[in-house]
């Protein structure tokens, strides 16, 4: 099976959509069975309490959540705000939000307070960016202090289908933005995993037969990974996540293990719904061979949507990295 083929089912009664390409999955997106909120919701929140020495706020959110503002610069208890969810909280934390909120969709996103009309960078064709503003400032000549972005998937779409993503989003963010409540409410829910994959997923061949790749989601179920004679095991624990690299093969065979794991960790990390800190086991190779391995792992990871930091080498010859926690981990939805 060749190309991208975007599949769209149920996992145990919930939405679900995965992403083919050339007949390997590539993405899974499984909605929770719970009521915690998924990054993107948006909520009219109370500033509670600061915590001094961190810069930070814990903000009454309504449903008996609670959430955490990073940056309280500027904020006092009891303060009403719009906030968005940026991530998913583990067990017992309080929920990532910020306060600036975004309204996306397939083909573009309102930014309310950043005046402005913008193309996405990656359309480089002077004649389809112009064609595109044009049709984004005919559909909204009045946008007052918030901004639009028209995104990369714009490239080639018909005006009408524009025009309808941009007005309805539009019109929802000024529902919300309009929004004259004092008390914590959930105002608006995130995405859920179909909705979000139409938004941010490429292509345009689609199925409903979910058995297309159902072997490959319950293979996730396991923390092995093969890859020619390496094995590797991706092992979440409640601190972080250790990755380890197995091969029978000695002396160069290391390097050519860990080269495979750096071309597939984004892959598997991002299918495994694994954020926060995880800890690379390698293979023994010299240290001369560190920085090869670093950029295959760099390159890897350029293509990868999710914000991922690499942090480098520890004394016992472990490479760190930290991820954004946009996800919930598969093995909780499945």
């Amino acid at each position: 099976m060749k190309g991208t083929l975007v599949v769209l089912g149920q996992h145990n009664g919930r939405a679900a959509a995965a992403r083919m390409v050339d007949g390997q999955l590539d993405d899974l997106l499984i909605d929770a069975d719970d009521d915690r909120p998924a990054p993107g919701a948006v909520f009219r929140a109370v500033a509670d309490r600061p915590i001094k020495g961190q810069g930070g706020m814990f903000l009454r959110l309504g449903d008996g959540l609670t959430g955490w503002h990073r940056n309280a610069k500027g904020m006092a208890p009891g303060d009403i705000l719009l906030v968005q969810v940026t991530g998913h909280a583990e067990p017992g934390k309080a929920v990532p939000v910020t306060d600036r909120v975004l309204f996306k969709s397939r083909y573009c996103i309102v930014t309310p307070g950043a005046p402005g009309l913008n193309v996405a960078r990656s359309l480089t064709d002077d004649a389809e960016r112009d064609r595109l503003l044009e049709i984004a400032h005919d559909t909204l000549p009045e946008r007052g202090d918030h901004g639009v972005i028209l995104r990369s998937a714009c490239d080639g779409v018909d005006a009408d289908a524009l025009i309808d993503d941009l007005l309805a989003t539009w019109g929802l963010a000024q529902q919300v933005l309009g929004d004259a409540g004092t008390t914590p409410e959930r105002l608006l829910d995130g995405p859920d995993a179909q909705t979000l994959a139409w938004r941010e997923w490429e292509g345009t061949d689609v199925s409903d037969d979910w058995d297309i790749v159902a072997d490959q989601v319950e293979a996730l179920r396991s923390p092995a990974v093969q890859a020619g004679p390496a094995t590797f095991y991706i092992e979440p624990t409640r601190a972080l996540t250790a990755v380890d690299v197995n091969t029978p093969e000695g002396g160069a065979g290391g390097l050519k293990a860990n080269i495979a794991l750096a071309r597939i960790l984004p892959r598997q990390l991002r299918l495994r719904g694994i954020g926060g800190q995880i800890v690379l086991d390698l293979a023994p190779m010299p240290k001369k061979d560190r920085k090869g391995f670093e950029s295959a792992l760099r390159a890897a990871f350029r293509s990868d949507p999710i914000e991922t930091s690499l942090i480098g080498w520890t004394p016992l010859g472990h490479f760190e990295l930290t991820r954004r926690r946009e996800r919930r981990p598969t093995e909780d939805l499945l």
